[in-house]
């Protein structure tokens, strides 16, 4: 690559980065990143389809087994903003390949365990390798891509996301399917294992080298701060189904408290001239970028939740196995697919707005599945709303990628990575607060009735209620690009002239 971007920096203050070549190598690189982050991805949801087998097979607690799923969410969130750091100061390349390897090799180690602690504790550093590997992927899309391109390659990052967050059940079924027997869990870890060594040989040979100038600091105090924060966030999220949010309620104030503190000092730093690990002027001068991310937030709560809820509806409430619980969304998967690739090559034409119709389309298929299931006869309600989710699915595939595109076209890209990184922190934390409070919603209102129905049909309104305030979140961003009519640019790779851009340039 001609002209890519160092990770330490080079330019003199303000100025811009000119002489941009395409990287001739750039979409074969960007399918190599993919494939990497769909399998870190899956893997948040690919295992919950086999706990039960795991569980048999170890002869492990409900607790011990909940950790496989809650442990591997918990480090890949924490190691995300770090990571992106990293990238940027020491080569996204080299961060994406070490990460890579490590996640191929804690894979097999998963698969091999023999007891359930090795287990957890395999998984506990699988989902870390995957938590320095995401953030270099969207850093990536931004250093080879310019313009209307961009546009395109984080359409295919948006269909990235929501097809694997979709499908984990279906490859999951799919696979115990194939694998039948005690040990057929085994091959959801070894699959990852041919993947991501191909993924490593083929990133070694395409993905862009940077060259580094100037020092690497890294705020080690401020990732302490960090990850202490989330941790005490997530923390009593991860361990919900065993009574951790009734227990550990106390860790949200604590992790608040520390979040707050680690601000504090993020703005000292900053007011230094020194290197922040997460410059708050991101938030506060990078256009979009707050709103992006708070949309983002919100959306992944109601996102990420319904399909815990509808895997519980409809293997224990309809008695379907996982494979044909699966099956039974797979029109949202398909639909958000499609969707997310059409969206980016429109995402530079009609910016936020893509973003608000998506939204629109969500809660509409949404709230429509939810009455169907809920007043169609049994035996044919999961096949009634099939189109609805569709709809759904197309909806949410106008979301995700036209707002990581919105949320990042503004970030310089030296500071691509830790962006990323704290944007898909949200996303996890969200994604946390929907996993533990939507199935929490449906336990609660099915033990009190025993109505599957009634107890989905509440779960699905919360999730649309969180995803109603993204919605209200996108609309006001996009009032706001109405009222200045700002235009979308036609090459957003850089904020020349930003404070962000001059004081880190």
């Amino acid at each position: 690559m001609a002209a890519s971007t160092s990770a330490g920096g080079g330019r003199p203050p303000g100025a811009r980065e000119t002489g941009y070549e395409p990287d001739p190598h750039r979409w074969r690189a960007l399918w190599v990143t993919l494939v990497a982050g769909f399998m870190s991805l899956l893997d948040v949801t690919i295992v919950a389809v086999a706990l039960p087998t795991i569980q048999r097979d170890l002869h492990a607690s409900p607790a011990q087994v909940q950790w496989v799923v809650s442990g591997y969410a918990l480090s890949f969130a924490l190691a995300l903003v770090t990571a992106g750091r990293l990238g940027d100061a020491l080569g996204r390349r080299r961060i994406f390949l070490l990460a890579l390897s490590g996640f191929v090799a804690f894979s097999a180690a998963c698969g091999a365990a023999p007891d359930i602690t090795l287990l957890v504790v395999a998984r506990l550093a699988q989902g870390l390798a995957a938590g320095f590997m995401a953030p270099q992927n969207s850093a990536l899309i931004q250093q080879l891509f310019r313009g209307a391109e961009r546009g395109r390659a984080f359409g295919f990052f948006g269909a990235t996301v929501g097809i694997s967050s979709a499908t984990g059940p279906i490859l999951g079924g799919a696979i115990l399917a194939l694998a039948s027997g005690p040990q057929g869990w085994r091959w959801i870890f070894y699959v990852n294992v041919p993947l991501g060594v191909l993924a490593v040989l083929l990133g070694r040979r395409l993905l862009p080298r940077t060259r580094r100038t100037g020092r690497a600091d890294v705020d080690l105090p401020g990732v302490l701060l960090l990850g202490a924060g989330v941790l005490g966030v997530m923390y009593p999220l991860v361990q919900a189904d065993s009574g951790g949010i009734g227990r550990l309620w106390w860790l949200f104030l604590a992790g608040v408290a520390i979040l707050a503190v680690f601000v504090r000092r993020q703005r000292r730093l900053v007011a230094r001239d020194a290197q922040p690990l997460l410059d708050p002027r991101l938030f506060t001068t990078v256009r979009g970028y707050a709103a992006g991310a708070g949309v983002g937030t919100l959306y992944f709560v109601g996102f990420s939740g319904v399909w815990l809820v509808f895997a519980l509806f409809y293997q224990h409430g309809l008695g379907f196995s996982p494979l044909l619980s699966g099956l039974a969304v797979t029109p949202f998967a398909l639909g958000s697919a499609s969707a997310a690739v059409v969206a980016g090559r429109l995402v530079d034409r009609f910016g936020r707005l893509l973003t608000v119709c998506g939204l629109l389309g969500v809660i509409t298929g949404l709230g429509t599945t939810a009455l169907l299931l809920r007043f169609a006869p049994v035996d044919i309600a999961p096949w009634v709303a099939a189109p609805a989710l569709l709809l759904g699915g197309i909806g949410s595939g106008f979301v995700v990628s036209p707002n990581i595109t919105m949320t990042l076209r503004d970030v310089p890209v030296r500071m691509a990575g830790a962006a990323g990184g704290a944007l898909q922190t949200g996303q996890r934390l969200g994604a946390a607060v929907g996993t533990a409070a939507l199935p929490g919603l449906f336990y609660l209102v099915l033990g009190g009735s025993g109505d599957y129905r009634g107890a989905l049909v509440t779960a699905l309104g919360a999730a649309l209620a969180g995803m109603a305030a993204s919605l209200a979140l996108a609309l006001s961003d996009w009032r706001r690009d109405r009222r200045t009519h700002r235009p979308h640019p036609k090459c957003p790779d850089e904020v020349a002239h930003s404070p962000v851009h001059a004081r880190h340039t």
